[in-house]
């Protein structure tokens, strides 16, 4: 059944609207922790407890819709109620329970449920957080309809696997490092058992989730994954196989085993060879785009050397300029000379120089530090991709070779299988031919 929830205030509203008059028959089923014994007084309760908190939704409304043609008695609404209320963490919490009886546009009497709880907790005075409640109710409502063997809408079912034959590169490698999760097969076979309702439907709701529906070596139904192993379908959804047989019908029109192995291997290295071409694209791709950027990088490293080459230059010239205009010459040079203070600029402008110069070996040394570095970064990135991709590549090629294998197996498989059925004729027509001849020709007279 359909599962439509909301968090809400409003109380006297929505005990108007579960009590309203165009409904065929109204039921208040359940009123639960209230004092009141009516369900206007109920909700009112509520939201008198609710004023001593900051919640203004104070209410959790819940309606229950099974499906069309559906007889649903109310201990399985009951069921219903008391699984989503576990699931919603309002275990405990006051409720009410109104059953609506409804004709509908065809003239059909339906009859759905709605629950409403308080979700104030009143020992701790605070309102019961509802996360994530749609996700909730969704797989309430998928397990009843499994449950019940209802047929389910599409949007409600999990996909499960997809098909492998649409997955991109990306998916394909994230398949492999998941593989399969025993509860996510079961779940992927029972929603596509659920939502149809004939083999062709169902053989192409399982194709979507990556299994090829089968034909048994003991004449039963079977489905074949993407790597060959074979899965009973009653088995998988949880029936009996007499319920598969009525549901599928006729077993002749459908593969073999080693067929559907063959047909799958087939594809899967199709789609192997798609993904090694990819990877050679996108190897190609990255070597231009990693010869453009160490172009680039290039170009940019000698402007930047050329750049410091002009600044220090320039910056050289001025502290050259700087340390010559420290000689005075004339009468006042003759005098310092004379008393040694021309001795004693020239040896610090000498001492200065070579400060200067150790300083421009060494930013120029940085400098070049820093760009073999980047030099360095670009090639081992390139690297890695390169390294990467080769990776890749040996992988697909491994599980090419995988499916190249299941596609042999399948090929002896059914030469095996068709050995067995001509000695099997031979040995029945056998004894068909000594019988004849001890009867020995006929003789007409």
């Amino acid at each position: 059944m359909i599962l439509v929830g909301n968090q809400r205030g409003g109380a006297r509203d929505l005990a108007r609207h579960l009590l309203k008059l165009e409904n065929e028959r109204v039921e208040v089923a359940e009123l639960r922790g209230f004092v009141a014994d009516d369900l206007d007084g109920a909700f009112q309760e509520s939201y008198a407890i609710s004023r001593g908190t900051k919640c203004k939704q104070f209410l959790f409304s819940l309606s229950f819709n099974p499906p069309k043609g559906a007889d649903v008695s109310n201990q399985a609404f009951m069921t219903a109620i008391n699984g989503a209320e576990t699931k919603l963490g309002l275990t405990g919490q006051p409720r009410a329970i109104v059953f609506h009886e409804k004709r509908g546009d065809d003239g059909e009497v339906r009859r759905h449920a709605h629950a409403v709880w308080s979700r104030i907790n009143v020992e701790e005075m605070k309102a019961i957080p509802l996360s994530h409640s749609k996700r909730k109710m969704q797989d309430v409502s998928r397990d009843l309809y499994l449950e019940h063997g209802w047929k389910m809408p599409r949007g409600l079912a999990v996909s499960g696997e997809r098909d492998p034959r649409n997955f991109s590169l990306a998916e394909w490698q994230q398949a492999k490092r998941i593989r399969q999760d025993p509860r996510a097969i079961k779940t992927a076979f029972q929603d596509a058992w659920a939502i149809s309702d004939s083999k062709a439907a169902f053989t192409h709701a399982l194709q979507e989730r990556g299994y090829w529906l089968a034909r048994g070596d003991k004449r039963g139904y079977v489905a074949v994954d993407v790597y060959g192993k074979v899965h009973n379908i009653a088995k998988r959804v949880g029936i009996k196989t007499k319920e598969v047989r009525e549901r599928l019908g006729d077993i002749e029109n459908l593969p073999s085993i080693a067929d559907a192995k063959q047909e799958i291997a087939r594809a899967m290295q199709t789609k192997m060879e798609n993904f090694k071409r990819e990877v050679a694209e996108k190897e190609e791709r990255e070597r231009r785009e990693a010869e453009a950027k160490r172009t680039a990088l290039k170009e940019r490293q000698k402007g930047q050397r050329e750049a410091f080459q002009e600044a220090a230059r320039l910056r050289h010239e001025a502290e050259e300029q700087e340390r010559h205009n420290r000689l005075r010459g004339g009468f006042i040079g003759l005098w310092d000379l004379l008393r040694g203070e021309r001795k004693r600029t020239l040896e610090r402008n000498a001492e200065e120089a070579e400060t200067a110069l150790q300083r421009d070996k060494g930013e120029r040394d940085r400098l070049t530090a820093a760009q073999l570095t980047r030099r360095r970064d670009v090639v081992k990135e390139r690297a890695d991709q390169r390294e990467t991709n080769k990776t890749v590549t040996r992988e697909l090629s491994k599980d090419a070779k995988v499916f190249q294998n299941m596609e042999s197996d399948a090929d002896s498989e059914r030469a095996a299988r068709r050995e067995s059925f001509k000695e099997k004729r031979q040995s029945e027509e056998r004894p068909r031919r000594r019988s004849r001849s001890r009867d020995g020709p006929s003789l007409e007279r």
